[in-house]
């Protein structure tokens, strides 16, 4: 056959993933299986013998279902997902679960949904009882206390109260986990699976536990009372209150339960009793109700009848179980005293040769301390003597020093007085030259006044000059050949002469004024470099006070 025809052979199958209360798995299904098929792969999976007690739950348009065993997965109202995801829970509940739950792993998935159910609010449990249940859980969880171990914050990131509790009470995180831990300590040697059927224990007595609550009516327009199904039987709660039944049916005294569309009507065994009808608000709630009914009545029935061949050898099987587990915990528990005593022995030993070897060595430390002293004494003498030397050294350089700096000091002075003198003379050198500066800019003011005045006093000569020459020798404008016997003509060449003369003075005149300006900037120049001299000087001057002022 070829491998063609082999992959033509076979099945086509789907995913499915089960998530239990702390792990998930995918399977893949064929597509003929019926829901027992699913659920007993499951239960191989995880080991799990007592499998009447669970189911597969899934929830579609708001409301959880259960799956049905006999139908086939496909052919039932599932979600229609890849892969197809079902809750495996615990579906009804025993009565008494020390004597019901044999198997651990059947124990501690019970355990884990109460545990949740209790956290998230769906059974009522007081402020008191979770405070011990979450010691227990603690207990299951971590093993025995051990202070040196488990130190103030490792339960920081575990969820054990609900918040319905630490809303009540105004307590810190670490209030709580002191209280807890109280609890915690004492339940010292008590092993995982014990800690959780302590924890079950605890939580069958509260009102809710077990309880499926659906909404009802005692007609078709109002919804005002709760029907509760659990292992005992049938209750009716009022709409606010889930804790104290207003009406039961144990399931010994109920004779037959039915359905019609949405009417559910429950007959007891009392023929001459009262039939109780209520309305619910679908078909499918009814149908819920009704399967539910019938689990636990199953269940109820079954615990008073004689035991199954398969019950019985679990049983054993579970009590020979327990009997190893508390002969191991007792040998486990002796083996652990009796190291804890070896330990604390070994301790007592090792502190007593401990003190022992702090005795020897506190009297050999007191010997050498007291050699030590010796030696130290001799060397402290010595020493002395040094730092007397030293001493005596360190003040004859410090007089010198002081004599060196008493000396810079009044050099010091000396300069500085020097200087303030050679400030004074350079201000009144400067004062004087700016006293000189304005009595040369006034001569030259004065001069320039008088030789503007004087080729004032030329200009209106040679005017005055034109004109006599003008009205006494008017033909010599035509004629300018001087005749060398006329006298007035004599007289007109003095004249000219003179002018000539003045016109000569006046040049000299504006050259000494020149010459004196250009030594009076020369001077000033000079001045400029002195004073600059002076300055720099004055600033060494400064310089070394202020280094002579930090060497003092």
């Amino acid at each position: 056959m070829s491998i063609r025809g082999l992959k033509k052979k076979q099945p086509k199958t789907f995913k499915v993933k089960i998530i239990t209360v702390d792990a998930e798995m995918e399977f893949s299904c064929e597509m003929k299986w019926k829901g027992k098929d699913l659920f007993d792969l499951v239960c191989r999976a995880l080991g799990l013998r007592e499998t009447w007690f669970f189911g597969l739950q899934y929830t579609i348009k708001g409301m959880c279902t259960w799956l049905k065993m006999d139908k086939k997965v496909l052919d039932q109202e599932i979600p229609k997902e890849d892969p197809i995801s079902f809750h495996f829970l615990a579906k009804f509940y025993p009565e008494k679960v020390e004597e019901e739950l044999l198997q651990e792993i059947t124990q501690h998935l019970f355990f884990l949904q109460v545990k949740k159910q209790i956290l998230d609010e769906e059974i009522y449990c007081s402020p008191e009882a979770t405070v011990l249940l979450a010691s227990y859980a603690v207990q299951a969880k971590y093993g025995d206390y051990d202070p040196n171990f488990h130190e103030p914050g490792f339960l920081a990131h575990d969820e054990l109260l609900p918040k319905r509790v630490l809303r009540q009470y105004q307590l810190t995180a670490e209030m709580w986990e002191e209280k807890i831990t109280a609890w915690y300590a004492e339940h010292r040697g008590i092993a995982r699976d014990e800690a959780e059927m302590n924890y079950l224990k605890i939580a069958q007595d509260l009102e809710m536990y077990g309880v499926n609550y659906f909404p009802i009516a005692q007609n078709k327009n109002h919804t005002d009372l709760l029907l509760g199904v659990d292992a005992k039987g049938i209750h009716i709660y009022s709409i606010n209150n889930r804790f104290s039944p207003n009406k039961s049916f144990e399931w010994s005294a109920i004779r037959n339960i039915s359905y019609s569309e949405k009417e559910l009507t429950i007959k007891p065994l009392d023929k001459k009793a009262e039939v109780f009808k209520f309305f619910s608000s679908q078909l499918k709630v009814n149908k819920l109700i009704l399967q539910l009914c019938i689990g636990n009545h199953d269940l109820f029935m079954r615990r008073r009848k004689v035991d199954s061949i398969e019950i019985q050898q679990m049983k054993a099987q579970a009590r020979e179980e327990k009997a190893r587990k508390k002969m191991e915990n007792q040998r486990l528990a002796r083996e652990k005293q009796l190291r804890e005593e070896a330990e604390r022995a070994k301790e007592e030993l090792e502190r007593r040769l401990f003190q022992l070897e702090d005795e020897a060595r506190q009297a050999n430390e007191a010997l050498l301390r007291s050699q030590e002293a010796a030696e130290l004494l001799a060397e402290k003498a010595q020493i002395a003597e040094e730092e007397a030397k030293l001493l005596a050294q360190n003040a004859a350089e410090a007089e010198q020093e002081r004599q060196r700096l008493e000396i810079t000091a009044l050099k010091t002075k000396e300069e500085k007085r020097l200087m303030e003198q050679k400030m004074r003379e350079a201000e009144l050198i400067a004062v004087k030259l700016v006293k000189e500066s304005d009595r040369r800019a006034k001569e030259a003011e004065h001069l320039k006044q008088d030789l503007h005045e004087a080729r004032e006093a030329e200009r209106k000569a040679k005017q005055k000059l034109l004109d006599i020459t003008r009205l006494n020798y008017p033909h010599m404008v035509k004629y300018p050949q001087y005749s060398p016997t006329d006298t007035r003509d004599a007289n007109f060449d003095k004249g000219s002469i003179k002018l000539d003369l003045k016109d000569i003075d006046l040049k000299r005149l504006s050259f000494e004024i020149e010459k004196e300006r250009l030594d009076y900037l020369e001077k000033s120049r000079k001045f400029e470099d002195r004073l600059k001299e002076l300055k720099s000087e004055i600033h060494a001057l400064k310089l070394e006070e202020k280094q002579s002022g930090l060497y003092s």
